[in-house]
């Protein structure tokens, strides 16, 4: 129902045609200039009735219809509001936003991204603090790093969803071979070759997609480097990325590219997802935003996760975790003409309500305490997160400068895998990089 469709009676009807021939003739005059053009922007303003139009920008096309039916459950408690939900190509978002920010017809609403990259935008003054607007106390300390300035420490935006990364796997290929979901490092060694002798590709790569890779590693080497011990360690400055145990990680990823796409560098990730939709490929390492993809794609595909066993050499007391992080934010802008509505709105994000439908309608983990997803799969990672989670370091704590972590390794990956460096070389250089501008919190 549009806003227009609320107002009763024929008066109201003809006043608002004279409000929309108005506003449609100050449109003409600043569509150049939108970033959006051919769509509506910036936030309406409240009539003399106390209504009240909210604009949501996002990233996420593919989620536009289940926002829309999120947000119209909003309105249903707050009729006196409208939510105006405009989703943009991810890859031309972040320039979309900046624009929209800096002028008159942005949102009342962004997503914004998360941790490093969500900086550039709090150090513009883009957003408007939080702190005392919403409560995050209880939440996940890693899901709320995410949305803080890291020179201030104040919130800025409130988590959607958390992330996820494990390995999937196809349930049907494995029972057809006599397989299970590996718990030791043998067992998974041993799956490998009985796939492979079969016929079967065991493990969907695309490396020609460099950011692919740290999460191909998180994945299958976690525990081989020591998850949450080893973020903690080189956060602080005990350890480095020249450590043995990332070292001996990293050339984890290289001992298992024979079971990987034959030239496996030039392999792209949505060819790697084919292969496992097809069921050509039996695993892929992904994250849980990749679910929903995999069961679009083959709705009749029974698939399964399971946390890679730790390989060999992996410190004592390090279990097979979980890799987790907060993908994205939404905060207030601080040019909205309705900043208590939309605070309101953010704060609703904080409720239960909005978590469940997160999961429902958009297939992931939402970051509110609490929750549960209904899917048995988003709540086995969900599960696994808490159980033997640890943060995705790369992403949380190395995108603040550049070059960032998950950069430096996605390159230095395909070169391994490409045969030009060695494990050792590969974290020298990660580890060089990031000094140009890392420093240690102790």
């Amino acid at each position: 129902m549009t806003f227009a469709s609320r107002l009763p009676g024929s008066t109201r009807r003809a006043r608002r045609t004279l409000v929309t021939l108005a506003a449609l003739s100050g449109a003409l005059l600043v569509t150049a200039c939108s970033p959006s053009a051919g769509g509506s922007s910036g936030s309406t303003g409240a009539g003399g009735d106390g209504n009240v139009d909210l604009t949501v920008w996002s990233w996420r096309v593919e989620d536009e219809a289940a926002y829309k039916k999120i947000f119209a459950a909003y309105e249903k408690s707050h009729p006196n509001v409208h939510v105006d939900f405009k989703a943009f190509k991810a890859t031309e978002y972040n320039k979309i936003l900046a624009t929209g920010l800096a002028g008159s017809n942005g949102p009342d609403v962004p997503q914004v991204r998360s941790y490093g990259q969500l900086q550039t935008t709090v150090a513009s003054k883009s957003l408007l603090p939080l702190d005392g607007k919403v409560d995050l106390s209880g939440w996940d300390e890693n899901i709320v790093a995410s949305a803080k300035g890291k020179e201030d420490g104040k919130t800025y935006s409130v988590p959607f969803a958390r992330q996820t990364v494990q390995m999937f796997y196809n349930q049907g290929l494995f029972e057809e071979n006599g397989l299970k979901a590996p718990t030791t490092w043998a067992e998974f060694i041993a799956a490998n070759d009985k796939l492979q002798a079969a016929g079967v590709t065991p493990i969907a790569v695309g490396a020609k997609d460099d950011w692919t890779l740290p999460i191909v590693h998180e994945v299958v080497a976690g525990a081989r480097f020591g998850g949450k011990a080893f973020r903690d360690a080189v956060v602080s400055g005990k350890k480095t990325f020249t450590d043995p145990d990332w070292v001996a990680s990293v050339k984890v990823v290289g001992d298992l590219e024979k079971y990987m796409p034959k030239n496996v560098t030039g392999v792209a990730q949505t060819d790697a997802q084919t292969l496992f939709s097809a069921e050509k490929a039996a695993m892929i390492p992904g994250g849980s935003f990749d679910l929903s993809v995999f069961q679009k794609a083959n709705p009749n595909m029974k698939i399964g996760i399971f946390q890679v066993p730790p390989a060999p050499g992996s410190p004592s007391g390090s279990p097979a975790t979980t890799a987790g992080w907060a993908d994205g934010n939404f905060g207030v802008s601080a040019k909205s003409k309705h900043p208590a509505e939309a605070t309101e709105l953010v704060k609703w994000m904080t409720s239960k309500e909005f978590g469940q439908m997160v999961g429902e309608e958009i297939k992931q983990i939402s970051a509110v305490p609490g929750v549960e997803p209904s899917d048995p799969l988003l709540k086995q990672m969900s599960d696994n997160y808490k159980n033997s989670g640890s943060p995705y370091l790369l992403l949380t704590d190395f995108r603040y400068g550049t070059p960032s972590g998950g950069e430096l390794m996605g390159k230095g990956l395909q070169e391994l895998l490409l045969g030009s460096k060695d494990a050792s070389a590969v974290s020298q250089d990660l580890d060089t990089g990031v000094k140009t501008w890392f420093k240690p919190s102790a």
